[in-house]
């Protein structure tokens, strides 16, 4: 599995709260580009961990800004898994 290859299945699962006619990109900022609230990031969250076999600690959901930087998490995680509070 690939950056690219989570991207896009990011992406695919970010298409239904894409503002406009604007693309979802590795710069797409999710609390202003999208049109999620809290509630939304946290399902889109635990679907994330269940479609890539990963766990999200909560202490860093916050710290997530951009679909790049979610993309980078959780690749990141497959092969190194995060530790809460790390």
């Amino acid at each position: 599995m690939t950056r690219d290859t989570v991207f896009s299945e990011i992406a695919r699962l970010l298409e239904r709260f894409r503002a406009g006619d604007n693309a979802i990109t590795f710069d797409t900022v999710i609390a202003e580009d999208l049109t999620m609230d809290s509630l939304q990031v946290m399902d889109l969250m635990m679907e994330l961990e269940d479609r890539f076999d990963v766990s999200i600690p909560l202490n860093l959901v916050p710290e997530i800004a951009t679909v790049g930087q979610l993309a980078d998490t959780i690749y990141a995680s497959k092969d190194h898994p995060i530790k809460a509070g790390a």
